[in-house]
């Protein structure tokens, strides 16, 4: 009957479409504004102990951002578009550097000693260092379109951020009324779990993603790296992908290193393996606690399929949608059948 039902569907698919376009132009400001959500959350609370009235919270929050906003673009944005610029205008110059490194590398004595035996190695070690270049380049392509509709982020995050943090206290009770009422209790809790799980985890890729590009920051400006602030940038924004986001973040910066001399690659290196350690043996436990509970194996296989399906995007809101589907399909088992498996193994 399920097959059944699967088949159906894929056959009269075309009435979807337009749910599909729907959540397409949706999906892009409700992740920005479930993001913002859980950051801003735990502000609005405090305020309501305050005895603060929930939509002057709110307000003040929003106030705080544009002083914020306003904030970036008289200081940080001028030298950020500067760098963004002169990034984009150099990027050639900076590839072809690249490869005369490698030439260089590769007709030296040691390098040669190496070859030796095998002359592919050269070969292989370009054809690597290109697929790189080429994973790193879709990605930020796929990264500029997440942020090119600006116009309906700008239109959209705020207002649906607004009733978020409003209506706090009356979403997850609308959500349990939807439940049969026998139901209500277990669905309470899970929908209390997939809070706490989601909390956790957003809010502290959000924090840890601004300290790591602080102290990215200060030890690319400190080592005189080009582009500093742009590259510090990259890195948090990659950071937000668990694992391999550590990554995909360090090539451009290497490779901007490296233009300027392997020296400077070298301390870049150090510096990006002491910032993501810090970032990940000291802040993120201190930030994630325990509400993170999947295997490193589980995080990269879905990540490989998140990547697949929706690229960039696909690959920061896999790891919450697994965590939700875990916590509910938890719960199921342990509502039907969990007492099943016990009578057949007993």
């Amino acid at each position: 009957m399920l097959l059944t039902i699967v088949f159906l569907l894929h056959q009269v698919r075309f009435i979807f479409n337009p749910v599909v376009t729907l959540v397409e132009i949706l999906i892009v400001p409700m992740t920005i504004s479930g993001f913002l959500y859980y950051l801003l959350r735990p502000i609005v609370h405090y305020l309501d102990t305050r005895n603060v009235n929930r939509m002057l919270s709110v307000l003040l929050i929003y106030l705080s951002i544009a002083g914020i906003i306003t904030i970036f673009f008289f200081v940080v944005w001028p030298p950020l578009t500067r760098q963004v610029q002169e990034f984009i205008s150099n990027l050639p110059i900076l590839l072809e550097g690249v490869k005369s490194h490698i030439s260089a590398i590769q007709k030296s004595r040691f390098f040669s000693m190496i070859d030796a035996g095998n002359s592919q190695i050269s070969t292989k070690i370009t054809e690597y260092i290109n697929g790189a270049v080429e994973m790193v380049t879709g990605y930020m392509t796929h990264f500029i379109n997440f942020i090119s509709d600006f116009i309906v982020i700008i239109g959209t995050v705020p207002i649906i951020l607004y009733y978020m943090l409003k209506e706090d206290n009356r979403i997850s009770p609308t959500v349990v009324r939807v439940m049969p009422k026998r139901f209500a209790r277990d669905g309470a809790q899970v929908v209390s779990d997939i809070d706490a799980a989601l909390s956790g985890f957003i809010s502290g890729r959000i924090i840890s993603a601004l300290i790591l590009a602080v102290m990215s920051f200060i030890g690319f400006w400190i080592v005189g790296l080009p582009y500093p602030l742009l590259l510090a940038i990259i890195g948090a924004l990659f950071n937000f992908i668990p694992y391999v986001g550590a990554f995909l973040g360090a090539i451009p910066c290497l490779i901007v290193a490296y233009t300027v001399s392997p020296s400077m690659a070298l301390w870049v290196l150090i510096i990006i393996i002491i910032a993501q350690q810090v970032e990940g043996n000291l802040i993120a436990p201190y930030i994630y606690g325990k509400t993170i509970n999947i295997h490193p194996l589980t995080t990269v296989i879905l990540l490989l399929i998140g990547g697949e399906y929706a690229g960039i995007l696909g690959m920061i809101l896999v790891i919450p949608v697994y965590m939700i589907i875990k916590i509910i399909a938890v719960r199921i088992y342990k509502l039907f059948l969990s007492e099943k498996v016990e009578e057949i193994v007993d």
